[in-house]
C-alpha cells in the first residue's frame, strides 16, 4: 500500500482531533476561569524515539503524525469587575474546593450562587468548601462579603475562610473543574469579590486556528483523492504504479 495513503490518513486524524479541541474552547470563550487546550503533535519518528527513551513499547509501527498530548494553558486571565457579591475570582495560582459527586474536585470559575439551604455553590450546583473541608451556609446574600484572604463573613461576623489550594499536576474533567494533588494555598493569591476571571479563549485566534486546521485536514483529504486516483489508473494499465 502507498505509504502517502498511510502519511494524510494520519494528518485527517491528528486534525479531527485539533478541531474537536478548538470547537470546546470555542464553545467556551464566555466561561469563567475556563483553560484553553492546546494539541501537540509530533511525526511518527519522534514519538518512536521519545518512547525507545523511556523504555516504552514501541508498538506496530506507523507513519505519518499523531496528537501526543493535550496542554492545557494554566495561566491566570485578566479579572472582569462585575459588581455582584457572590462573583469571586483568585488574583494569582490557585483553585476553590468545590465538592461534587465524584468527590473533591477545583475550579477557576468563582461564579457562585447560593442554592436552597443557603449554602455556596457555583453556577453548575457544586457546593464550594472551606479550608477545612466543610460547606459553607452564609445563609443570605445581603450583607455578605469575603476578604482577599478568603474570610468570609455576613454581616460582620466571620462565617469561614475559602477553600483556596494549588495543585500538583492538574487535569481536566469538564464544567469547568480539575482535579490533582491539592496542597497549600498558593502565596501572594488574593480573592477578589466582584470580579470575576474571564475565559482564556481568544475567539479571533481560535477561529484562524481552527480555518488553518480546516484547510491541512482538507489538503491531507485531497493528497488521498489523489493517490486513489493514481493507483486507480496503475490497475487499469495492468498493473500497480
Amino acid at each position: 500500500m502507498d505509504r502517502g495513503l498511510y502519511i494524510a490518513a494520519s494528518g485527517m486524524l491528528a486534525e479531527q482531533t485539533r478541531q474537536d479541541q478548538i470547537a470546546n474552547d470555542l464553545a467556551n470563550s464566555s466561561t469563567p476561569g475556563y483553560k484553553a487546550d492546546r494539541s501537540a503533535q509530533a511525526a511518527f519518528g519522534d514519538v518512536l524515539i521519545e518512547n525507545t527513551a523511556n523504555g516504552q513499547a514501541l508498538g506496530t509501527l506507523g507513519l505519518g503524525t499523531q496528537v501526543t498530548r493535550i496542554v492545557t494553558d494554566m495561566n491566570p486571565s485578566p479579572l472582569k469587575q462585575t459588581g455582584e457579591s457572590l462573583d469571586l475570582a483568585l488574583d494569582g495560582q490557585g483553585f476553590f474546593s468545590v465538592q461534587t459527586p465524584a468527590g473533591r474536585r477545583f475550579t477557576r470559575d468563582g461564579q457562585l450562587v447560593l442554592d436552597g439551604s443557603g449554602r455556596l455553590a457555583t453556577a453548575t450546583g457544586y457546593l464550594v468548601l472551606d479550608a477545612q473541608g466543610r460547606t459553607i451556609q452564609p445563609g443570605g446574600a445581603d450583607g455578605l462579603t469575603v476578604a482577599a484572604d478568603g474570610t468570609v463573613s455576613r454581616n460582620g461576623r466571620a462565617i469561614a475562610t475559602l477553600g483556596v489550594v494549588s495543585l500538583t499536576n492538574p487535569v481536566k474533567e469538564g464544567d469547568t473543574l480539575f482535579n490533582g494533588t491539592a496542597a497549600g494555598r498558593p502565596a501572594g493569591t488574593a480573592v477578589r469579590q466582584g470580579y470575576l476571571e474571564g475565559s482564556s479563549i481568544d475567539p479571533t485566534t481560535a477561529m484562524v486556528s481552527m480555518i488553518e486546521s480546516l484547510r491541512t485536514y482538507q489538503s491531507d483529504q485531497k493528497a488521498i483523492q489523489t493517490i486513489d486516483e493514481t493507483l486507480g489508473k496503475g490497475i487499469s494499465a495492468g498493473g500497480l504504479a
